[in-house]
């Protein structure tokens, strides 16, 4: 199990993730993304939704974090938020499984501490990642037991909106590493350029994760359109 975390020490893991309602929305795509990727040099795939952890792992043999994100209502939780996304990625041999590790009530009423001792229960084999928002999240992750602990969901509730991960000269991920002691810590969140993805490497993260920035295409153009439109 843990030769999959010395497999992506000090690498790159591409998310290949397309929404619905995105141009890139294809299990098929993401298969063939997740080749580019391999064939770039990622270490790892993060990706999203049984059928495209299934066809990804058709297509390449690197280590897949698998989430599925479903909203349950008004739930703000909707990063594997219950058993339910669990069990499913549990079937398609994902070697990481990452959720919401915030300190927010989850869809069917439980804290993060009994659903990942729940999780653990079942599934003993997994190697978990806990995709937090603030530092003391982190070190709660940490403390239960998350093998990975990642400020995926930094800018994304209530108590961080609107930030992101390079406010501050990487002030939040400095003081996440500095404080977590067991968990290995991932970059994730805002990796737009290989110069921010050094830098993080350079802060002795453990991988780099970068989604946007590789593999949704609009954004890169709309990124593009921007520095032309400025005057």
């Amino acid at each position: 199990m843990y030769q999959v975390l010395e497999q992506c020490k000090k690498g790159l893991i591409v998310s290949c993730q397309a929404l619905e309602g995105e141009p890139l929305h294809s299990s098929f795509i993401m298969g063939r993304m997740a080749i580019a990727a391999k064939e770039g040099g990622a270490v790892g795939i993060r990706a999203n939704s049984v059928s495209d952890i299934i066809e990804i792992k058709k297509q390449v043999s690197l280590p897949v974090i698998g989430i599925i994100k479903k909203v349950y209502g008004d739930q703000p939780v909707f990063i594997t938020p219950t058993m339910q996304e669990i069990d499913a990625l549990a079937k398609t041999g994902v070697e990481i499984i990452a959720t919401d590790a915030t300190n927010r009530i989850r869809p069917d009423g439980s804290d993060l501490q009994s659903f990942y001792q729940e999780v653990r229960r079942r599934y003993p084999h997994i190697l978990l990642m806990a995709d937090v928002s603030t530092v003391d999240e982190a070190i709660f992750a940490d403390e239960l037991g998350f093998d990975i602990v990642a400020p995926t969901l930094y800018g994304y509730t209530e108590e961080t909106e609107g930030l992101k991960i390079d406010d501050h000269g990487y002030a939040v991920i400095k003081q996440i590493i500095k404080e977590v002691k067991n968990a290995k810590v991932i970059a994730e969140g805002n990796v737009l350029t290989p110069e921010i993805a050094r830098s993080l490497l350079d802060m002795n993260v453990h991988a780099v994760v970068v989604g946007g920035a590789i593999t949704r295409p609009q954004l890169i153009t709309k990124r593009f359109v921007d520095a032309l439109q400025k005057q």
